[in-house]
């Protein structure tokens, strides 16, 4: 008996741990060839619903059994067993945050960060706090109200960077007042005419109005003003000038830094 748990005792523990080692390692292997399996699975499904959608991206979320896909511009949430589709809002009840407008934020702050910033007109105050990106469609009244206060705005430190989006599209007549308006020796000052009912006069040179029209719908924007903060959240809508300040001093949206 006392040899017995002699040799028991004598078995070398490092004699185990290759066993180990392999064993913790295949595990590992299979968890990643698992998670792939799923997100293959889910991006394979929605392109079976989506087949021109041109980017899919599927990652983890903090509930079990779901996935976040993201198709281009847009969230929305699948079952990683690829059998279900789910859209709508994700709270975290207990801290109360919006998980779903996080991840667009974070979405709308990568293509943002793409912008070519001397492809704006632009109306700035002296000493800027906020720098906003509107995208703007001339003949909308909202629009106009918004323009219509632009001193207020900068009084506030809010600067406004315009982006085209005429809500008829490509081709209408708004889109063709932003391309003339786009083409002025003057920008600034061609726009506020135009915002103030003016027809500007009928011009033609290379423009981004197109562009920015197509980064609009990548965005989700889907009426107008839509403001944009530099970190990606969207405040939809037309908001007086101090009431706008009061709510981007409440947000985390960053300062600039000029």
């Amino acid at each position: 008996m006392r040899s017995t748990v002699r040799s028991l005792i004598s078995v070398p523990a490092p004699a185990l741990a290759p066993t180990l080692i392999f064993a913790l390692a295949l595990a590992s292997l299979s968890g990643a060839v698992l998670a792939k399996d799923k997100f293959e699975l889910v991006e394979e499904q929605i392109r079976k619903l989506a087949p021109s959608v041109k980017s899919i991206a599927v990652s983890e979320t903090q509930m079990q059994g779901i996935l976040q896909v993201q198709i281009e511009g847009d969230i929305v949430y699948a079952t990683d067993d690829g059998k279900y589709l789910l859209q709508g809002r994700v709270i975290d009840m207990e801290t109360r945050e919006d998980l779903t407008e996080l991840a667009k934020s974070g979405v709308r702050k990568e293509l943002l960060a793409g912008i070519d910033v001397s492809r704006q007109i632009e109306f700035e105050p002296e000493k800027t706090t906020y720098d906003l990106t509107v995208f703007t469609d001339i003949d909308c009244g909202y629009c106009r109200k918004l323009h219509s206060q632009m001193q207020e705005y900068n009084d506030q430190g809010i600067a406004i960077h315009y982006m085209a989006f005429p809500r008829a599209g490509i081709g209408s007549p708004s889109y063709e007042k932003f391309v003339s308006v786009w083409c002025a020796d003057d920008q600034q000052a061609a726009l506020t005419a135009a915002k103030a009912g003016a027809d500007p006069e009928p011009r033609q040179c290379d423009n981004p109005i197109a562009e920015q029209y197509e980064l609009g719908i990548a965005l989700g924007v889907t009426g107008t003003p839509a403001i944009m903060t530099s970190d990606g959240q969207l405040i939809p809508g037309y908001v007086p000038p101090a009431t706008l300040k009061e709510r981007l001093d409440g947000m985390s949206a960053p300062t600039a830094g000029k």
